[in-house]
């Protein structure tokens, strides 16, 4: 069994306006992966219909994950399975408190595997608060509503405590670092880093800027422009994109 997240030559609309045209991209568990590109390229699209977002509509291509068709799966299903979408602006969700939220989650993502449940509340709080103090995340966070009156920083620990929770075998995350100041950045990478030594989980960052990639280092770097990846490579397109921009992607004449 072919064992990765594969997207192949994937076109995707919204309100019948095609977004990703033809886009291609392997990852394989343990890689980190970043696309980089300017607004409007497709990056945050790519991020909602891996997640199975309603929204957007499939015209042609495949998804595979582990070697099933993704595309096929319920946005449930494909959490199941193990892929893990770490949103933008996460919602609060008043009244359910992150402890509680985050026992269903953990019962619905290993429903299959009886030997990695809890039997009880108490030793699934054990569990959790020993995550909490492994990724230096504050405790009492566990007590409160579902980002109810989070910081920008504290909902992305948040995410990076779900996300450990659900043990992803791959993590699309998608602009984590929007919003954060650079002490946040550092805690949230930190904590991205330990989960994907622990779990050996595939990333796909989706981001601007360089700063969280000076923190979480990715094996690859793709550059997206129109709904398509149009540059593939390592670290040393990161420090290009910094100088110079798109402008040579996009078909424009680079500034001076």
């Amino acid at each position: 069994m072919a064992t990765s997240l594969k997207i192949d030559t994937l076109h995707a609309s919204i309100d019948e306006k095609e977004i990703l045209k033809g886009l291609s991209l392997e990852i394989k568990p343990g890689e980190i992966h970043a696309i980089m590109g300017p607004n409007g390229s497709g990056k945050s699209t790519t991020a909602a219909v891996l997640a199975g977002h309603p929204d957007y509509e499939v015209k042609s291509g495949n998804v595979t994950l582990d070697g099933s068709y993704l595309l096929d799966l319920s946005p449930d299903e494909r959490a199941q399975r193990g892929l893990f979408l770490a949103f933008q602006y996460p919602v609060a969700v008043p009244g359910v408190k992150v402890e509680i939220f985050l026992r269903k989650a953990h019962q619905a993502r290993f429903s299959a595997q009886p030997e990695k449940q809890f039997a009880k509340a108490i030793d699934f709080r054990r569990y959790l608060q020993e995550l909490a103090r492994e990724l230096d995340i504050n405790e009492e966070f566990l007590k409160r509503g579902l980002n109810e009156n989070f910081s920008g920083g504290e909902k992305k620990q948040l995410e990076i405590l779900q996300m450990a929770v659900l043990e992803p075998t791959y993590a699309i995350l998608d602009e984590t670092d929007s919003g954060l100041d650079i002490d946040a950045i550092k805690k949230v990478s930190a904590g991205i880093n330990k989960i994907h030594s622990k779990f050996k989980t595939g990333l796909l960052i989706i981001t601007h800027y360089k700063r969280i990639l000076d923190y979480v280092k990715p094996d690859f770097v793709h550059v997206m422009v129109d709904g398509a990846i149009v540059r593939n490579g390592g670290t040393e397109l990161i420090d290009q994109l910094e100088r110079e921009g798109y402008a040579e992607w996009q078909g424009k004449e680079k500034k001076s």
